[in-house]
Order: C-alpha cells, then structure tokens, then sequence
C-alpha cells in the first residue's frame, strides 16, 4: 500500500490551446478509495493515466509512497488498472486471464493457483474459473478484471470507469461490490467517473474536476453541503440545485416574497431540492408546475418561475403520497440556514 500525490502535474496534448490537466496538486492517502469526477473532458481520465504511466507528465511530478514515478514506465509502477471495456484476453479463461500478468512476471505456479483461488473466492467466480469470458454476463467479466487486478497485490489500483457497460442495476450492485472489496483489501484507490452518483456513493473522498483544474476535494458530505463553487454546486446533487444571480437590495435578496441575506450588490443563490418547502399563498415563490418525477419513496417537481428578471427552471422536493399536479401553482420558500451564496463573478463560495 502507498500514497499517491500529483505535485503541480500537468498534461498539455500537441496542438491542444490549454492543459488537458493543468497543474494538479492531489495527495491520496495511504488506503483510501478517491474518487475524480466531472464532465466529459475535464481530465479525470487523463489524470489516471498519467499515474498508470500510459499519458506523459509535461509539467509536475507524480509520486507513489516516497517514489518519484513520472518517468517510470508503467509496468514498473506497481500499478493495476481496471479498464471501463474489461481488456479480457477471449481466448484464454477466466483463470487464465487472471494468471497472466503473474506468468509473464515468472512467479512461482503454485503462488499463481493460490492467488487465483483466493481472489475468485473474494468474487464469487470459483465456478467459472474455466469458462472463457464470451460465456460471462457483463458483471461476470467486470469481476474477472478486478481479479485480475487483485492478485497482481498491487500498491495502487486505479479504475476507469469499470461499470459504464453495465445496466442500471447492475451498476448500483457491483458498485456496492467494489467499495467493500476494496475497503476489505486497504489497496489505494483512484476510481473514474462521470456519474456523480457514483462517485458520492463509494468514495471516502471526491475530487472534482473541470476544464483540467481541481475544483475540490473534500468527502461526499462536504462537498454537498459546502461546495467550494458554483460548478460543484451545481454538479454535485441529483437533481440539480437551483442556481440563479439575484440582486440584492437591504441586505437580502428576494426569493419571491421570501428573503435571504445576503451580502454585496449581487449574489448567485443556490438552493437544493430538499430545502426548498410548500408554504401558503402569498407567501415564498410562485411556481407553475410542469413536470412531476414520482420515484416511489421520493417525487420532485420541476416547474418554471419568475427569479430576478428572467424565468426559471426549480425543483423541489414534494410529498410522495400527495404531489401536485402538473400546471398548478405552488408556492415554495427555501431553508434560510440552507441557502446556499455564490460570488456571480468568480463563482465562488461566499
């Protein structure tokens, strides 16, 4: 087991007009399950490869433990990698895919069977040991690239994206699998995705990236409670929060007939689903109702209403067992000690 830490590292692509990943500083501790996340093209995955040793540092430097391994090539890293398209070798089995790195490093037969049993017996595919993978469901598969990543005893795992192939459900229960395999195994853990669900779901911490630059990193919890910006503010948290620039006038800003302090001219306000509440007539904001989401335990509305001077889209969080009904107007009234106060400019927290 090690740490891993980005000092200043940066990735610039030939003929690219700004760093794919532009001067990271990222320390992960010694055991812990990280989790990058963002939008497409914000350098999660760039940023794992250049760990795994597979895209160059321009700028920077990367370490494992006390190690310096920015000019170390990858398969002396002691590094593995779980690939988001499983990498499997068809015609070989599962055994055989999961003994391969191991018989190419000349270790010892008897120390590769015992270390395939174990694994397998970790994730359940004692039975399928001799089967190729065509003959292996989606998850089947994604549980032999974890083995074979397992017996490698690696210092450092890092995924990319190992469940996007994978149905819905599937994914909820081998995410389930793999934050207790590794929390099981304290292997370090770098772990990509664009699913932010995800991404609050397994990690002990998420960072969160766009346009190449870290935006954050903190647990799940503070980062959705406390974004740092209005981009995680606005990415992290499912369904969105509500986001719009208000003027502030007195010290507060209106939210229909609802106030908020506030401090400067202006402020960006954002407000969560769950913190906004139903109050009567003439009171909060008005909101025509244009879509209801019933999810069975939960529901959200999503309607449009008068913010400032432009029209916008809020959810909120309803009664399950009494939602309204699309085109009626509700009236909602955000948690002051909830609110959450943007700088308009810079975007960041006030």
């Amino acid at each position: 087991m090690a740490t891993v830490t980005f000092e200043g590292a940066s990735r610039v692509y030939p003929g690219a007009d700004r760093p794919a990943v532009d001067a990271l500083d990222l320390e992960i501790g010694d055991g812990e399950f990280l989790v990058l996340v963002g939008p497409s093209g914000c350098g999660k995955s760039t940023s794992l490869r250049m760990l795994a040793g597979l895209e160059d540092v321009d700028a920077g430097a990367i370490r494992i433990g006390e190690r310096d391994v920015t000019d170390v090539r990858p398969k002396d890293r002691d590094i593995a990698m779980v690939f988001q398209n499983y990498a499997l070798y068809p015609h070989m089995s599962v055994a055989e895919n999961m003994a391969f790195a191991l018989s190419i490093a000349g270790r010892p037969k008897s120390e590769i069977r015992e270390r395939i049993a174990e694994a397998a017996r970790i994730l359940d595919l004692t039975e399928y040991l001799d089967r190729k993978p065509r003959a292996l469901s989606g998850g089947q598969r994604q549980r032999v690239a974890m083995g074979r990543a397992i017996v490698r005893e690696p210092s450092v795992f890092c995924m990319d994206e190992p469940l996007s192939n994978l149905d819905a459900k599937l994914r909820v229960s081998t995410r389930t699998q793999i934050a207790s395999l590794q929390r099981r195994l304290g292997v370090t853990t770098v772990y990509v995705t664009h699913d932010q669900v995800e991404a609050m779901t397994m990690g002990d911490r998420v960072a969160v990236l766009d346009g190449g630059a870290l935006q954050q990193v903190a647990t799940p919890r503070e980062l959705y409670d406390r974004p740092a910006n209005a981009f995680v503010a606005g990415f992290i948290g499912s369904p969105a929060m509500t986001l719009a620039t208000l003027p502030v006038e007195d010290g507060c800003v209106a939210f229909g007939a609802a106030s908020v302090r506030a401090p400067g001219a202006s402020v960006l306000l954002g407000v969560r689903p769950e913190d906004l509440r139903r109050v009567p007539v003439g009171e909060g904001l008005a909101v025509e109702v244009e879509v209801v989401e019933e999810l069975g335990s939960d529901a959200f509305l999503y309607g449009s209403a008068l913010l400032g001077a432009e029209r916008r889209t809020v959810t909120a969080r309803t009664d399950p067992r009494n939602p309204p009904s699309r085109g009626e107007a509700v009236h909602l009234a955000p948690d002051p000690a909830r609110v959450h106060l943007f700088d308009p400019a810079t975007g960041r927290r006030l």
